[in-house]
């Protein structure tokens, strides 16, 4: 058997994997060794082998964490910095990696996915020899060759090309270990063939809630061909071009395997849109909140209340309204408002006075289901906020004259009487992924989607669109816009290319596509202007009651001045990396 560690052992912590549990798989999880257990003993035993492979989908991390990835797009706003300011302000350096050097966005950290690559590894030189049913292997290996194509294809979005490392070095504690980047082709090429490896393996319906299946495989697979068939690597930058893009090859071939790869998954016939309610703004915001699988989901992660911090898992506490008492966290900013379209399919303009006069009014029904704005409903009121808010609407105007001449601002600001530190700057809350029957301080246990259908969908229209056969992914797209209870689209050419890439943005909000969206369309330069809220005044007699409300006035007003630099294109390789293997190329820019 191969070793798991230098010292020949394997400190097994037992965690409840809350990733992919029912009641069933908790049990089974739910142990707790409180010695040392050799690695021989893990590869005579399947229930540690289980466990073991469990603690490599905890690597896979999650993207509801505190500091979203959201918060380095145009996006959201991150109120208490992390890291996050010097990044969208363009100042990202290898001895400063901002936001990236946090746990917030350990899945996408070159120390942590090499460390995880590591552990999947281990199980890969060590399964075939362990003593298990050949059934049982065969699904361990499915899973673990699933986990490190995903690993990798974290590190490909965020870096380019990465060293492929199939052996369980330890890239951080060998000083003699000195490996060279693969080219950006041949990353792309490895996670195609270990997502083929295990949709070979892996079955349609998961072994456990949680577990990677073919369907999962197959998505992935078509998720890294739609990135990679983009503009950004079709003409790479730097001096080291194999690195950030293609030498060769045609774009349009690579749209040909990106659109076959989601096909796959289409015709796998197992997944579509989740529709179970009338209202599409109840649908689309209950589709994040099912606490189990439906018909859209591909693979989600598990949460369990009693994890909260352990998993980073308190997402209306993070990001709540600090008039609940909520931490204000990634507050969405104007750009993402307003790029939520009208109900009637055409596009929200502040030139227009009848939209200036209600922005709020007659919008695409995801708005309601992912935006708190002011006047928004919400949790019905605790009594620390009834003084200020009767039946449990959002207030983030700035301020409301009274009756008597008296003002009062909201409760849902930094000026607001209830922690008023936590406060957002662009006056909007997340409300997407929050349970609205519950407060900050009460604990969900909704999933976080890694792969979804409807992401399978718009990846299939895109390499349309890349192909330029625009009557398919019109149609596609439709698919999706009517589930969201909007009207199809007829355009063509450049302008079916920006009516999907907002399609996209909005349906795929806060689920950790737009920071890579908007590098590899090249569109970033344009995106990273200076970040806007929301200025709000208006009348009433009485601020408890929403109904009193009238003259309300709207300003979009600058909140933090943003800037792009081209080397954003990538991340930087940290300093330390850099200085511990010399045969590392940095990427371009740093």
């Amino acid at each position: 058997m191969k070793n798991l560690s230098k010292s020949l052992l394997l400190i097994l912590t037992v965690i409840i994997v809350a990733f992919g549990l029912n009641s069933c798989g908790q049990d089974a999880l739910n142990l707790s060794p409180t010695d040392q257990i050799s690695d021989n003993q893990v590869w005579e035993d399947p229930a540690l082998m289980d466990l073991y492979l469990g603690d490599v989908y905890r690597q896979m991390h999650h993207g509801q964490d505190e500091l979203k990835l959201s918060s380095l797009t145009d996006d959201t706003h991150f109120t208490h910095d992390y890291g996050s300011f010097g990044i969208v302000s363009g100042n990202w350096r290898p001895d400063d990696l901002g936001s990236l050097g946090r746990g917030d966005l350990q899945h996408f950290r070159w120390d942590h996915l090499y460390y995880a690559i590591r552990q999947a590894n281990i199980i890969l030189e060590n399964i075939d020899d362990a003593n298990a049913s050949e059934s049982f292997k065969s699904s361990i290996k499915g899973e673990t060759h699933f986990l490190r194509a995903y690993f990798y294809h974290n590190l490909i979005r965020m870096y380019g090309g990465v060293p492929i490392i199939e052996t369980s070095v330890d890239l951080f504690g060998d000083e003699d270990l000195l490996v060279a980047r693969n080219s950006f082709e041949e990353s792309v090429n490895f996670v195609v063939e270990e997502a083929d490896r295990a949709a070979a393996l892996l079955p349609i319906e998961p072994r456990d809630l949680g577990r990677a299946t073919k369907g999962a495989a197959l998505a992935l697979k078509a998720r890294i061909l739609i990135h990679a068939a983009s503009d950004l690597f079709a003409d790479p930058i730097g001096s080291n071009p194999e690195l950030t893009g293609y030498t060769s090859g045609s774009q349009e071939s690579r749209y040909q395997a990106a659109k076959a790869a989601a096909q796959e998954v289409m015709d796998l016939n197992i997944y579509s849109l989740y529709n179970q309610h009338a209202d599409p703004a109840v649908n689309y915001e209950q589709l994040f909140l099912v606490n189990g699988r439906h018909s859209e989901t591909i693979l989600n992660r598990y949460f369990l209340a009693s994890r909260d911090w352990t998993d980073r898992y308190l997402t209306h506490q993070f990001n709540g309204p600090n008039g609940y008492r909520g931490w204000a966290g990634n507050t969405p900013l104007q750009s993402l408002v307003d790029s939520y379209e009208m109900s009637d399919g055409s596009e929200f303009d502040w030139n227009n006075p009848e939209h200036a006069a209600a922005p709020y009014e007659n919008r695409d029904p995801r708005f309601y289901a992912s935006i708190l704005y002011d006047g928004a409903p919400w949790v019905e009121p605790p009594s620390f906020r009834e003084p200020y808010d009767a039946n449990g609407h959002i207030q983030t105007f700035e301020s409301i004259t009274l009756p008597d001449g008296s003002e009062a601002v909201g409760v849902d600001t930094r000026n607001g009487p209830i922690e008023d530190w936590n406060g957002s700057y662009t006056r909007y809350y997340m409300r997407k992924f929050i349970d609205p029957t519950m407060l900050p301080s009460e604990r969900q246990e909704t999933p976080y989607p890694y792969f979804r259908y409807a992401e399978v969908l718009l990846n299939y229209a895109e390499a349309c669109i890349g192909l330029s056969e625009d009557e398919e992914a019109r149609q596609v797209i439709n698919m999706v816009r009517e589930r969201a209870g909007m009207p199809d689209i007829t355009d063509s050419g450049q302008a079916l290319v920006e009516r999907y890439r907002n399609e996209r943005r909005v349906e795929l909000f806060g689920e950790e596509h737009r920071f890579f969206d908007i590098r590899r369309w090249k569109t970033a330069p344009e995106k990273y202007h200076n970040g806007f809220g929301i200025r709000i005044t208006a009348d009433a007699t009485d601020r408890r009651d929403r109904s009193t409300y009238s003259n309300y006035t709207y300003e979009p007003y600058s909140i933090r001045e943003r800037n792009w630099n081209d080397s954003h294109y990538f991340a930087p390789i940290s300093e330390d990396e850099m200085n511990r293997n010399n045969q590392l190329i940095q990427n371009p820019g740093y």
